[in-house]
């Protein structure tokens, strides 16, 4: 049977297993440290289940032993942005929390595939990597998953369709560096750049790379986490099933795009085996001067890290 650990049961980590549940992937296990916490969401998720009729079972832990010998294990754990705060400003709290958690991760589950969702995320792929030792294709972060969904859902907010039509392209770092290609982003196969002006795109660029903030102001005490889990979700699924999934994430970069000993977002294909395939996309110059600058941001943030 198998098997997929969530580490983290807050609002991302504990949304995030009542999706895995209800698309009747895998046993799930949903770990946290604080006691009682998981126990009792997953109970709730389970009291559900003869509306979502599986075969599978959800448990809720504060034992890493549980997770033992999971396919996928997905990392939320780490501290909520707060209204005003960068994602950089997570680094010191959440390099630390992600520290110990994949060190136990890869205690009780060797040979898993590990997606991360803590923020800064591409620098906390990079961080699990040293950690673990894993080969890179095994190892992924949510990034284009999450703002691709944020861009189409505002185009579709724009155009009156459904943003199930958009193909959206959004790579680089997850954060204020990320880089938006309206001319890549498609809707019926049409590029964004024939059907908006400039400035309509450049807006839509705007709020897409502000999109998690706009969450956290309305918000106020929590970050975003319905689209996130969803995104993360979608790609543990593609793994559990081995799909090949074409779809943005964070992934390790050995030469693509000229690039090279860093993560950050690109498209990438998904299967059992992680990531499978990394695609590069004919990029203007412009373009690869913006991607190339956003890895080297998270450079940057690494090396605080280290």
């Amino acid at each position: 049977m198998p098997k997929i650990s969530v580490i983290g049961a807050g609002n991302v980590g504990a949304t995030l297993a009542q999706r895995l549940y209800e698309k009747d992937l895998a046993d799930v296990v949903m770990f946290d440290i604080v006691e009682g916490l998981p126990q009792g969401k997953a109970l709730d998720i389970f009291q559900a289940s003869s509306y979502y009729p599986t075969d599978y079972t959800i448990k809720g832990t504060n034992d890493y032993a549980d997770t033992a010998a999971s396919d996928v294990v997905l990392v939320t754990a780490g501290a909520a942005r707060k209204p005003g705060m960068t994602r950089d400003e997570l680094l010191a709290i959440n390099a630390s929390i992600v520290r110990g958690v994949v060190s136990e991760v890869v205690k009780h589950s060797p040979d898993c595939i590990l997606i991360i969702i803590s923020n800064p995320v591409d620098a906390m792929v990079v961080l699990a990597q040293q950690v673990s030792g894993f080969a890179n294709e095994r190892i992924m972060g949510l990034s284009g998953a999450l703002d691709g969904a944020r861009l189409a859902s505002f185009i579709a907010m724009k155009l009156s369709i459904p943003a199930a039509k958009i193909e959206p392209c959004v790579i680089g770092e997850h954060g204020e560096n990320m880089v938006v290609i309206p001319r890549l982003t498609r809707i019926d196969g049409k590029p964004l750049t024939d059907i908006m002006d400039q400035d309509q795109c450049q807006a839509l660029c705007q709020r897409t790379i502000k999109g998690g903030a706009e969450i956290v102001s309305f918000l106020k005490t929590s970050s975003a986490f319905y689209a996130p889990s969803a995104a993360v979700a979608r790609m543990a699924e593609a793994v559990i099933k081995d799909e090949n999934l074409n779809i943005c994430a964070v992934a390790f970069l050995n030469g693509q795009y000229g690039i090279k000993n860093v993560a950050c977002g690109v498209p990438v294909v998904i299967n059992k085996k992680g990531i499978a395939k990394i695609v590069e996309y004919q990029l203007t110059d412009s373009e690869l001067e913006a991607l190339r600058a956003s890895a080297q941001a998270v450079k940057d943030t690494v090396s605080k890290i280290n």
